[in-house]
């Protein structure tokens, strides 16, 4: 348990000597970014949230996922073959 507040007494003291007087405006953008960050997340999650919801009430209660077998005109995706070089 010790390992975490010396990591994080190492990343302040390096922040410190990178940073010096523009440390509390660095912290101030970065933290800014976190929170448009969060927003874009919780944004997205509400979309999904919503297409699953008018998803289920337009199908009714019974809403089932199907399966459907690939078609046989389109080709299967493969990956290449690995090839070692060739010995010297």
């Amino acid at each position: 348990m010790l390992e975490n507040p010396l990591i994080l007494l190492m990343i302040g003291a390096l922040a410190v000597l990178l940073f010096g007087e523009r440390l509390p405006e660095v912290a101030r953008t970065v933290g800014r970014g976190l929170m448009e960050f969060k927003k874009g997340v919780h944004g997205i999650q509400q979309d999904i949230q919503g297409a699953i919801d008018s998803a289920t009430t337009s199908t009714g209660s019974s809403a089932s996922v199907r399966y459907e077998e690939p078609s046989e005109d389109r080709e299967e995706a493969t990956a290449p073959k690995f090839e070692p070089p060739p010995s010297p």
